[in-house]
């Protein structure tokens, strides 16, 4: 059990409260101060962004990810600019490796405040075609993994008086694409997780929200869309541009994610924020 002794758990505000004594967003730039952040799949994409700005507002960052030259580089960006942060090589499907993996980071930094649960993957794949090992290895990656990190950090922010998590879903979680069922029916999933975890304990000062990504200029988005294409599925940049008029740059994803994670959205929680420039409101 890791315990922050000094951190007391905010107390219940009620209806007729004033707002302001419940929350102060800070809107400072400096919003992660004295907190630990945790960022599965930190290593490269959107997780990398978000790890270095993390950093940047004064988070103390654990990253969890199974790519060990990448994650040490986000490791070594961050403390070469002087900030905190540790890298530790973890497959986050397997439980006893997310446990070490945590277990390190709370050594060096204390309990979590802060989890941007952002580990995943995407097979492009006619449904037909899609064989049991993909299936497998995709609900793996997607799906058991935050239901791990997650499980694991909640505790922690149970003992700890609350915290923010912040789970990547994507728009395919409620629009249907086709060549990607299973990435889709993941994405789903990791949406219900969101609302579920929000529900269950927001009496608890733990909030959860989920960001719903287009398609990002990341190793992973670029080589979603080739494959894409590759198949028949055509997405020329006239077609892009139907659809959200740009790609995102990981970074944009990352400033979402950032928010949600801050006190500056103190009193939102279950929510589900589209990153796709209005692709899911156009429908």
């Amino acid at each position: 059990m890791v315990k922050r002794v000094s951190r007391q758990k905010a107390p219940m505000v009620s209806r007729g409260s004033n707002p302001a004594a419940a929350a102060k967003p800070t809107l400072s730039g400096r919003r992660f101060v004295g907190k630990t952040v945790l960022v599965s799949g930190g290593a490269g994409g959107m997780g990398r962004a978000a790890a270095l700005r993390f950093a940047a507002e004064g988070g103390k960052v654990g990253i969890l990810d199974i790519l060990e030259k990448e994650g040490q580089e986000v490791e070594r960006l961050i403390r070469d600019a002087g900030g905190s942060a540790l890298f530790v090589k973890t497959d986050a499907s397997k439980s006893k490796e997310v446990s070490a993996g945590i277990a390190k980071i709370n050594k060096q930094f204390g309990p979590i405040d802060v989890l941007f649960n952002h580990a995943g993957t995407v097979t492009v794949r006619p449904f037909h075609l899609t064989t049991e090992a993909e299936y497998d290895r995709l609900m793996d990656i997607n799906v058991r993994s935050a239901f791990l990190v997650c499980k694991a950090v909640v505790a922690q922010m149970l003992e700890n008086g609350g915290g923010s998590i912040v789970i990547t879903s994507s728009n395919g979680g409620e629009m249907g694409f086709a060549l990607e069922a299973i990435y889709c029916m993941t994405k789903g999933a990791l949406l219900q997780l969101t609302r579920s975890l929000s529900t269950e304990y927001r009496n608890h000062n733990i909030r959860c929200n989920a960001i719903c990504p287009g398609f990002v200029k990341t190793a992973h988005g670029l080589r979603e869309i080739k494959e894409l294409d590759g198949l028949g599925q055509k997405w020329s940049d006239a077609d892009l541009n139907a659809a959200q008029v740009r790609i995102c740059e990981p970074e944009e994803a990352a400033a979402a994610a950032l928010f949600l994670a801050s006190d500056d959205a103190s009193f939102i929680n279950g929510a589900a924020l589209y990153v796709d420039n209005g692709w899911f409101a156009k429908g």
